[in-house]
């Protein structure tokens, strides 16, 4: 494998992982805005990340069980 395309295939997976961190933070602010909303409040992103982990995990689950 070359460079370039290990190069391209290194930043499509961070691509990729970018996306679903983005679309689970914007699941959980459509699902629990209260969370982020004392998340960018005080400044205790804790509870956020918990949350933001049982997102990921559920929708992992969820196509575990489908495959």
């Amino acid at each position: 494998m070359r460079a370039q395309q290990f190069g391209l295939s290194v930043a499509g997976a961070i691509l990729m992982i970018l996306i679903v961190l983005g679309m689970a933070t914007v699941w959980l602010y459509l699902t629990n805005p209260i969370t982020v909303a004392n998340a960018v409040n005080e400044g205790d992103i804790s509870p956020f990340v918990q949350d933001l982990a049982r997102v990921l995990l559920d929708a992992l689950q969820g196509l575990l069980r489908y495959l």
